[in-house]
């Protein structure tokens, strides 16, 4: 998008774009790391990332009144383009699940919530399917896990499957991802949790927290993406905050993206 396009000649530029197709939209958005975009090359790749982005606000000082605001611009991000897509989810703590669903009551948008010990995932597993079922109580439609790292690190798999297992029992039909927390393992550990997350159910393997040392990065993605298969879905997160990170990342397949920019990716 040109600077100074305007959200009219956005909306023009998206109805002259036909729909994407997931296949074909990979194919185009993979032509962006070799030329600079411009015009409707660019506003596709942008509508495509738009509705891939969990919109997120994971701090301790949040509020009710700062989730409300967060709902408030992920339905209104171009409030004169309603053509535009929506953003997949907005994104919070157990205790903020509530207040976002109140606010997106009207809208398509889903409420996904991080839960089991976020970001740490260090807790008893008691604690932790409380914190998942607290969300799930209060609207949530997509949780956000985190692995027991310190249990994959010392290689009892068993005990990181069924904890995966039991807490997507408690989800119904609701998606479930997986953080492995890529800047914390091995390469083989990465290869031996997405095999975990596959064979226990899950719906996503997703990168990072966003508290680590280290958040998503293309080489992560590229292995998850090769041990996964296509069985599940991967989301990126952590440390994308520019539309050309995240366009890179979609196109090696990635279909969410975890970010609290999701605002300044797409305008």
């Amino acid at each position: 998008m040109q600077p100074n396009t305007s959200l009219t000649d956005l909306s023009v530029l998206l109805n002259s774009v036909a729909p994407v197709d997931q296949v074909g939209s990979l194919e185009r958005i993979a032509k962006i790391q070799s030329r600079s975009l411009k015009g409707p090359a660019k506003i596709q790749g942008l509508r495509m990332a738009l509705s891939m982005i969990d919109l997120t606000t994971l701090e301790g000082k949040d509020t009710p009144s700062k989730v409300r605001q967060l709902c408030y611009k992920a339905q209104n991000l171009h409030c004169q383009s309603p053509e535009l897509p929506t953003v997949a989810a907005v994104c919070v703590y157990p205790t903020m699940v509530g207040v976002a669903k109140k606010a997106l009551i009207h809208s398509s948008i889903k409420v996904a919530s991080v839960s089991t010990a976020f970001p740490s995932g260090q807790a008893p597993f008691e604690v932790k399917k409380l914190d998942t079922l607290y969300a799930i109580e209060h609207g949530a439609d997509e949780i956000d896990m985190v692995i027991n790292i310190g249990m994959l690190k010392s290689k009892d798999f068993k005990y990181v499957e069924n904890e995966i297992i039991a807490v997507k029992n408690e989800l119904g039909d609701r998606v479930l991802k997986v953080i492995i927390e890529t800047c914390y393992l091995t390469d083989e550990e990465k290869r031996v949790v997405c095999k975990i997350a596959m064979k226990a159910g899950a719906d996503f393997v997703k990168t990072s927290t966003g508290f680590g040392t280290n958040g998503a990065t293309i080489a992560d993605v590229k292995l998850i993406k090769e041990v996964l298969k296509g069985q599940l879905s991967i989301k990126a997160s952590g440390g994308i905050s520019d539309k050309e990170t995240a366009l890179s990342y979609i196109s090696l397949g990635v279909t969410r993206i975890g970010t609290s920019s999701g605002i300044k990716i797409v305008t």
